[in-house]
C-alpha cells in the first residue's frame, strides 16, 4: 500500500485471515474459503480508526464500491495506466465527490486512498494527494448537471476509444449494443477536457442518458449507485468490443431491426429483475475478496 495506515490495516486483515483459516485446518474447503473472506471483509467493513479526518459510515460504503470499481476497470484492462477517471457523490455531504488519486495505479486504489473535492476542484480535508485536472472537469460538470447521477466513470478503453473514432458509432448489431443505444449521447472531441467552456457542451449532449461517447477520447457513464455506473460500462465496451470483431470477420453484417430497439428499455428492467448492476455486484466484490480485498482499506 501506498501509505503507512493501509500497510498496517493490510497486515492485520491478512493476519486474521490466515489465523482463521489455520483454525479451520491446512485444507480449506469453498465454504471456509467464503468464511475467511467474509471476515477479511468485515475487517474492514468500517472506516479505519487512523484515516485522515472524520468519515461517516455512509461515505466509507462509497469510498469502498468505488475502489473495487477501480480494481474492477484494472481487471477488465480498461485503466489506460493512470489516465482515466471514475467519481462519486459523497452521500451525506452535498457538494462534495470522491476520485482517484492522480499517478495511481488502479490496482493500487483503496477506500482511504480516493481524494475528496467539491464542485470548484478544491481538497476536503488534509490530503496530500492530487487529482487529474482533466478528470475533475468532466466529473464536476455531470455531478453538478444531473443529480440522480451519483456516479460517473469515464474510460479510454481500446475498443471503446476505436468505437468512437468511427462515423457511424455505435451500430446496433449485438444485443448488448441495444441497451447502450436505448439511451446514448455523443460529444465531439474539443482537446484534452480542460477547458471550463465545454462543459455546458458536455452536459447538453449527455442530457438525461445513461451512455455518452465521447468521440476520438472514449466512453462515459452515470448510474444512481457505483454499481450501476459500472454495469452500464461493461454494456458500452462489451458494444464496442462485439461491433470492432464482427466488422474485422470481412463478411456481410446484419443490423438488428429498429422496431426491436424501442422495446428494449423495458426488458433490460425484466433482465436485471429491476435492480440494474446490483444485481451483479455483489459478485463482482466476492469475485475481488478472493483475490484481494485490500481496496476496502
Amino acid at each position: 500500500m501506498n501509505n503507512e495506515i493501509s500497510n498496517e490495516i493490510s497486515n492485520e486483515i491478512s493476519n486474521e485471515m490466515r489465523d482463521e483459516a489455520g483454525n479451520k485446518g491446512s485444507v480449506a474447503g469453498p465454504a471456509a474459503q467464503a468464511d475467511t473472506v467474509d471476515h477479511g471483509r468485515q475487517a474492514a467493513a468500517a472506516p479505519p480508526s487512523g484515516f485522515h479526518g472524520q468519515c461517516s459510515e455512509q461515505e466509507w460504503a462509497a469510498r469502498v464500491d468505488l475502489a473495487a470499481a477501480y480494481r474492477l476497470y484494472a481487471e477488465f484492462g480498461w485503466d489506460d495506466l493512470v489516465f482515466t477517471h471514475l467519481s462519486c457523490r459523497v452521500p451525506d455531504e452535498p457538494g462534495h465527490f470522491l476520485i482517484n488519486p492522480y499517478g495511481w495505479l488502479f490496482d493500487e486504489i483503496t477506500a482511504s486512498s480516493l481524494v475528496k473535492v467539491d464542485y470548484h476542484g478544491r481538497k476536503v480535508g488534509d490530503c496530500p494527494r492530487d487529482v487529474n485536472p482533466a478528470g475533475f472537469t468532466i466529473h464536476s460538470a455531470v455531478h453538478e448537471n444531473r443529480p440522480d447521477a451519483f456516479c460517473v466513470m469515464h474510460a479510454h478503453s481500446i475498443n471503446g476509444v476505436a468505437v468512437s473514432a468511427q462515423q457511424d458509432g455505435v451500430r446496433a448489431l449485438s444485443q448488448q449494443s441495444l441497451f447502450v443505444l436505448s439511451s446514448l449521447g455523443y460529444h465531439d472531441y474539443e482537446g484534452v477536457a480542460l477547458n471550463d467552456a465545454e462543459r455546458p457542451r458536455l452536459v447538453e449532449h449527455l442530457g438525461g442518458n445513461t451512455f455518452l461517447m465521447l468521440r476520438n477520447h472514449g466512453l462515459l457513464t452515470v448510474g444512481a449507485s457505483v454499481a450501476d455506473a459500472f454495469l452500464a460500462m461493461y454494456m458500452f465496451e462489451a458494444a464496442c468490443m462485439i461491433q470492432l470483431r464482427a466488422m474485422a470477420g470481412a463478411a456481410p453484417l446484419t443490423p438488428i431491426n429498429p422496431a426491436i430497439l424501442a422495446g428494449i428499455a423495458a426488458q433490460s428492467k425484466q433482465v436485471t429483475r429491476g435492480l440494474g448492476g446490483a444485481l451483479a455486484w455483489p459478485g463482482l466484490l466476492r469475485r475481488l475478496d478472493r483475490r484481494d480485498p485490500s481496496f476496502r482499506l
